[in-house]
Protein backbone atom coordinates (compact mmCIF):
# COMPACT_ATOMS: atom_id res chain seq x y z
CA UNK A 1 0.00 0.00 0.00
CA UNK A 2 0.93 3.33 -0.89
CA UNK A 3 1.80 6.65 1.86
CA UNK A 4 -0.10 8.83 1.53
CA UNK A 5 1.73 12.60 2.35
CA UNK A 6 0.88 14.57 4.64
CA UNK A 7 1.51 17.92 5.93
CA UNK A 8 2.92 18.24 9.51
CA UNK A 9 4.21 21.22 10.31
CA UNK A 10 2.49 24.17 11.73
CA UNK A 11 3.87 26.21 9.01
CA UNK A 12 2.71 24.23 6.80
CA UNK A 13 -0.80 24.67 7.14
CA UNK A 14 -0.28 28.12 7.87
CA UNK A 15 1.31 28.58 4.39
CA UNK A 16 -1.00 26.37 2.40
CA UNK A 17 -3.96 28.39 4.63
CA UNK A 18 -3.19 32.16 3.89
CA UNK A 19 -1.65 31.44 0.25
CA UNK A 20 -3.89 28.80 -1.24
CA UNK A 21 -7.06 29.03 -2.44
CA UNK A 22 -10.13 27.64 -1.04
CA UNK A 23 -13.14 25.91 -2.39
CA UNK A 24 -16.14 25.43 0.23
CA UNK A 25 -18.73 22.51 0.26
CA UNK A 26 -21.69 21.41 2.85
CA UNK A 27 -19.23 19.28 4.82
CA UNK A 28 -15.86 19.81 4.16
CA UNK A 29 -13.55 23.08 2.84
CA UNK A 30 -10.25 22.60 1.09
CA UNK A 31 -7.72 25.10 0.63
CA UNK A 32 -5.30 23.93 -2.21
CA UNK A 33 -1.92 25.57 -3.17
CA UNK A 34 0.76 24.35 -6.03
CA UNK A 35 3.49 23.22 -4.70
CA UNK A 36 7.39 22.87 -6.15
CA UNK A 37 6.96 18.68 -5.96
CA UNK A 38 5.82 16.50 -7.57
CA UNK A 39 3.43 14.83 -5.73
CA UNK A 40 0.45 16.00 -3.58
CA UNK A 41 0.16 16.46 -0.22
CA UNK A 42 -2.59 16.45 2.23
CA UNK A 43 -3.64 17.87 5.37
CA UNK A 44 -6.71 17.44 7.69
CA UNK A 45 -7.94 19.15 10.59
CA UNK A 46 -11.19 19.01 12.47
CA UNK A 47 -11.90 21.57 15.15
CA UNK A 48 -11.84 20.00 18.71
CA UNK A 49 -15.14 21.85 19.37
CA UNK A 50 -17.12 19.30 17.23
CA UNK A 51 -16.49 16.71 19.13
CA UNK A 52 -14.30 14.07 21.38
CA UNK A 53 -11.04 12.67 19.67
CA UNK A 54 -12.86 9.08 18.67
CA UNK A 55 -15.56 11.27 16.56
CA UNK A 56 -12.77 13.32 14.99
CA UNK A 57 -10.49 10.59 14.12
CA UNK A 58 -13.43 8.97 12.32
CA UNK A 59 -13.99 11.89 10.20
CA UNK A 60 -10.45 12.15 9.32
CA UNK A 61 -10.73 8.57 8.46
CA UNK A 62 -13.25 8.90 5.96
CA UNK A 63 -11.81 11.41 4.42
CA UNK A 64 -8.21 10.00 4.12
CA UNK A 65 -9.90 7.18 2.61
CA UNK A 66 -11.80 9.06 0.31
CA UNK A 67 -8.69 10.79 -0.86
CA UNK A 68 -6.94 7.68 -1.30
CA UNK A 69 -9.41 6.17 -3.49
CA UNK A 70 -9.38 9.42 -6.24
CA UNK A 71 -5.85 10.35 -5.92
CA UNK A 72 -5.03 8.03 -9.11
CA UNK A 73 -7.30 10.70 -10.59
CA UNK A 74 -6.29 14.04 -9.34
CA UNK A 75 -3.31 16.01 -11.00
CA UNK A 76 0.13 16.19 -9.45
CA UNK A 77 1.65 18.92 -7.37
CA UNK A 78 -0.50 20.52 -5.18
CA UNK A 79 -0.85 20.88 -1.06
CA UNK A 80 -4.48 20.46 0.26
CA UNK A 81 -6.10 20.95 3.47
CA UNK A 82 -9.02 18.99 4.12
CA UNK A 83 -11.27 21.22 6.98
CA UNK A 84 -14.82 19.86 8.59
CA UNK A 85 -17.18 22.81 8.66
CA UNK A 86 -17.96 23.36 12.25
CA UNK A 87 -21.59 24.32 11.65
CA UNK A 88 -22.10 20.46 10.48
CA UNK A 89 -22.81 17.84 13.33
CA UNK A 90 -19.77 15.06 13.23
CA UNK A 91 -22.86 12.60 13.07
CA UNK A 92 -23.47 13.39 9.70
CA UNK A 93 -20.47 12.26 8.24
CA UNK A 94 -20.71 9.63 5.35
CA UNK A 95 -18.58 8.14 3.79
CA UNK A 96 -20.52 8.01 0.43
CA UNK A 97 -21.33 12.09 1.01
CA UNK A 98 -17.88 13.16 1.58
CA UNK A 99 -16.62 11.31 -1.39
CA UNK A 100 -19.40 12.74 -3.84
CA UNK A 101 -18.42 16.62 -2.30
CA UNK A 102 -14.87 15.71 -2.97
CA UNK A 103 -15.24 14.91 -6.47
CA UNK A 104 -17.93 18.47 -7.11
CA UNK A 105 -14.80 20.25 -5.34
CA UNK A 106 -11.95 18.62 -7.12
CA UNK A 107 -13.71 19.13 -10.60
CA UNK A 108 -14.63 23.21 -9.67
CA UNK A 109 -10.71 23.34 -8.30
CA UNK A 110 -9.94 21.80 -11.75
CA UNK A 111 -7.25 19.15 -10.08
CA UNK A 112 -8.93 16.04 -11.85
CA UNK A 113 -7.60 14.24 -14.70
Amino acid sequence: MKKINTLKKNYEFRYVLSKGKYYHGKYITIYIRKNQLNKNIIGIAVNTKLGKAVKRNAVKRLIRENYRLLKENLLLGNSMIFMWNKNVNLNEANFFKIGEEMCSIFRRADVLK
